[in-house]
C-alpha cells in the first residue's frame, strides 16, 4: 500500500491573492473572527521564512476546539495505492463528507496478481492456502464469464440497445461494459484498488480515528500512513486522529455483528429476493409549515442538477434495500448527503441472469462459504467477501437528494443492477407521493 499527499499550486492568475498553508489557514481563520482587523493584516503577522512559529503564535490567541479549526484547512488530497476494495470503501463509509474517487471494474480487467497479499490483511497463516485458492478460483470465473459475455453482446447487439448512430469505438465500448458490469461479482473485496480522498483536516482526523479503530491490520497500516502524510500538511491537528475508547468499542462491535451473523447463520449463497424499504416524513413544524406549491418547487429544472424547491429540501426520506450486492453498494455508499448504514452481514449472493448457476459456479460458492465462515471464526471474513456478496442497506437523507440519486442511477450509462434497485425505490416513493411522478425523470439505463 502507498498513500501519497498531494499539495495544491496556485494557478498563475492568482499570484497576487493572499496564499496560506493549511495550518496558517485555519488558524488565521479562526482568529479573523475575533478580530476587526481584517485578513489581510492577520496574515501580514506571517513569518514566511519560520511559518509554523507563525501558527503557533496564531493559536496562542484563540481557544476554539480543534474540530472547529481542522474545519478550515481547505481540502487535503490523499491518494491510496494499492489498498484492498474494502479499505477503500470502508474510507468513504467512514468519511461521509468526503470528495473521492476509486479505481473503476468498467475500466480495469483483473486477475489474481490483483489480489493483496493475506499477509498483508492479517489472515491467520492457517487459512492462506483456503483462501489463496479460493480468491484465484473466483478470478479463474470472472476472466471466464467476462470472455463469454463480451462474445453473448457481439453476438446479440440487441441485447444493448446501442443506438446506430453512435461511433463504433463508443459501441466496442459498451459492448466491453456488458460484460465487465456482469462478471465483477466475483472479483474479491480483497483486490487491489486505487482511491483518492479530498477532505478538511477535521474529517480527516475523524476518519483516521475511526479507521484505526477497526481491529484489523490493513486499517492500522492506513491510519498510521495517512497520519505520515497528513503531518507534512496539518501536523498540529493529527494529534485528534487516535481511537478511544468509545470508537474502539463501535468498531469492535460492527465486527462482531456480521461476524455471528455468519457463526449463527452461514454464509447464504442463493440470491436473496429483492425488497425495498422507503419512508417520507412530511411533518412540519406548525411555526414553519410547508409553504410552496409541488410545480414551484420544480421551477425551471432542466436536469438532476437543477435546485430543487425548499420544502422538498426539508424533506426527511429513509430508504434500504435488502440485498445490495457489495458491487453496487461501493459506489451507493458514496452518496454523501445524509446518514448511510449497513450491518455488513451477508444475506445471499447475487449473479445476474446472464450468468447461470452452473454445477462449476455452485461447488465455487459452496468453497467460498466454507472459506468466509471459517474466516468469521478470527475476524477476518470481510476479506472473504466477494463483490456478488448481499448485504442489507439504509440510507437516510432529504427527498431532493433521493430525488438526484433516482436520476442518476437510472441515467443513460448507469450499471444496470443500480437501474434496479432505484428503479425499485422510486416506485415505492410514488406510492406514496404520486404527485411526484410528473417530475422525476426515472431512465432505463441503457445503454450501459
Amino acid at each position: 500500500m502507498n498513500i501519497q499527499a498531494i499539495t495544491l499550486e496556485s494557478p498563475t492568475s492568482a499570484k497576487d491573492c493572499l496564499r496560506a498553508t493549511p495550518e496558517i489557514l485555519a488558524s488565521s481563520l479562526a482568529r479573523y473572527s475575533r478580530s476587526n482587523k481584517g485578513i489581510e493584516h492577520i496574515l501580514s503577522t506571517v513569518d514566511w521564512d519560520n511559518p509554523d512559529a507563525s501558527v503557533e503564535r496564531i493559536f496562542k490567541f484563540i481557544d476554539y476546539g480543534h474540530a472547529s479549526i481542522g474545519g478550515l484547512t481547505g481540502g487535503i488530497a490523499l491518494c491510496i495505492d494499492h489498498c484492498s476494495m474494502f479499505l477503500a470503501y470502508k474510507i468513504f463509509e467512514l468519511a461521509q463528507l468526503v470528495d473521492g474517487q476509486e479505481s473503476s471494474t468498467r475500466y480495469i480487467t483483473m486477475n489474481p496478481t490483483s489480489l493483496m497479499s493475506a499477509e498483508e490483511m492479517g489472515i491467520p497463516s492457517s487459512q492462506h492456502a483456503a483462501w489463496n485458492s479460493c480468491m484465484e478460483r473466483a478470478f479463474a470465473l470472472y476472466n471466464t464469464k467476462k470472455h463469454s459475455l463480451e462474445q453473448l453482446a457481439e453476438n446479440h447487439p440487441e441485447r444493448l440497445r446501442i443506438p446506430q448512430d453512435i461511433p463504433e469505438k463508443v459501441q466496442k465500448r459498451m459492448r466491453k461494459n456488458y460484460a465487465l458490469d456482469r462478471c465483477r461479482y466475483f472479483i474479491p473485496m480483497a483486490t487491489k484498488t486505487s482511491a483518492a480522498y479530498i477532505m478538511t483536516a477535521r474529517v480527516w482526523a475523524e476518519t483516521v480515528k475511526q479507521l484505526d479503530s477497526l481491529p484489523l491490520k490493513e486499517a492500522h497500516d492506513a491510519a498510521e500512513g495517512i497520519r505520515r502524510e497528513l503531518a507534512k500538511i496539518a501536523p498540529r491537528l493529527i494529534r485528534h486522529s487516535y481511537p478511544d475508547t468509545a470508537s474502539t468499542a463501535q468498531a469492535e462491535e460492527e465486527l462482531t455483528l456480521s461476524q455471528q451473523a455468519i457463526l449463527t447463520n452461514g454464509m447464504p449463497t442463493s440470491s436473496c429476493e429483492d425488497m425495498v424499504f422507503c419512508s417520507v416524513e412530511e411533518e412540519f413544524p406548525s411555526f414553519l409549515p410547508a409553504t410552496q406549491q409541488l410545480h414551484n418547487a420544480f421551477h425551471g429544472k432542466e436536469n438532476r442538477y437543477s435546485r430543487i424547491g425548499r420544502d422538498l429540501r426539508r424533506t426527511n426520506v429513509r430508504f434500504a434495500w435488502n440485498n445490495i450486492a457489495l458491487a453496487e453498494l461501493r459506489d451507493l455508499n458514496r452518496h454523501r448527503s445524509g446518514n448511510r448504514y449497513t450491518p455488513f452481514s451477508p444475506v445471499g449472493f447475487y449473479l445476474p441472469p446472464e450468468i447461470e448457476r452452473t454445477n462449476e459456479i455452485e461447488q465455487f460458492l459452496k468453497e467460498y462459504a466454507e472459506l468466509t465462515t471459517a474466516l468469521a471464526s478470527s475476524g477476518h471474513h470481510w476479506y472473504g467477501y466477494l463483490l456478488g456478496t448481499q448485504v442489507g442497506f439504509e440510507h437516510t437523507t432529504q427527498l431532493d437528494k433521493l430525488i438526484y440519486e433516482i436520476e442518476l442511477r437510472t441515467g443513460l450509462g448507469a450499471h444496470f443492477r443500480y437501474a434496479e434497485h432505484l428503479h425499485a425505490v422510486c416506485t415505492e416513493l410514488l406510492q406514496q407521493k404520486p404527485e411526484l411522478r410528473p417530475y422525476i425523470t426515472l431512465g432505463s439505463a441503457e445503454p450501459e
